[in-house]
């Protein structure tokens, strides 16, 4: 399997066990690594069965001016920012799992859309979209996004989970 991490994060796969194939020919990426994970299925040359989307960061929903505070936000005050945001994705110690965020990477994903032809695209190469929602999660609109991928992916929709499932 390969496996994109999400924003501040590094090595957390492991959160999602319960969730991940862990098979050669499987590329997954929770948040902002579901956005690398679906650029990576976009351009590789490699055989890939199955595409696994763990809580996609998806703010194409959201104004503008969301976006710009989040990005002033982070300029003023990076660890501020970075312990607002790990509050709101869990309530669980993941502590090992944190890294250095880059206001590059948060940038991208914020801005990133999400578009219906590119994802068929990849569907079309035959690949298999695995979607997984937590209808808690605090980060994206989990409902918004079901309704966006329904007709692309298998949704798996979780009750009382957050971001981080």
């Amino acid at each position: 399997m390969i496996y994109f991490s999400g924003f501040c994060l590094k090595d957390e796969a492991k959160l999602f066990e319960n969730y991940l194939e862990d098979k050669e020919l499987v590329v997954s990426g929770f948040s902002a690594g579901a956005i690398d994970a679906f650029e990576y299925c976009q351009t590789t040359t490699s055989r890939v069965d199955k595409l696994q989307l763990i809580s996609p960061a998806f703010f194409q929903n959201k104004e503008k001016r969301f976006i710009t505070n989040q990005l002033l936000y982070f300029e003023k005050n990076k660890e501020l920012y970075k312990e607002q945001f790990f509050k709101n994705i869990t309530n669980t110690n993941i502590d090992i799992y944190k890294t250095d965020g880059k206001k590059q990477h948060l940038k991208k994903l914020l801005n990133f859309v999400w578009e219906k032809d590119k994802l068929k695209k990849i569907k079309d190469k035959g690949i298999q979209i695995e979607l997984f929602l937590g209808l808690n999660d605090k980060i994206i609109d989990s409902d918004e996004v079901a309704i966006f991928f329904k007709d692309i992916a298998t949704v798996y929709l979780y009750k009382n989970k957050g971001h981080i499932l």
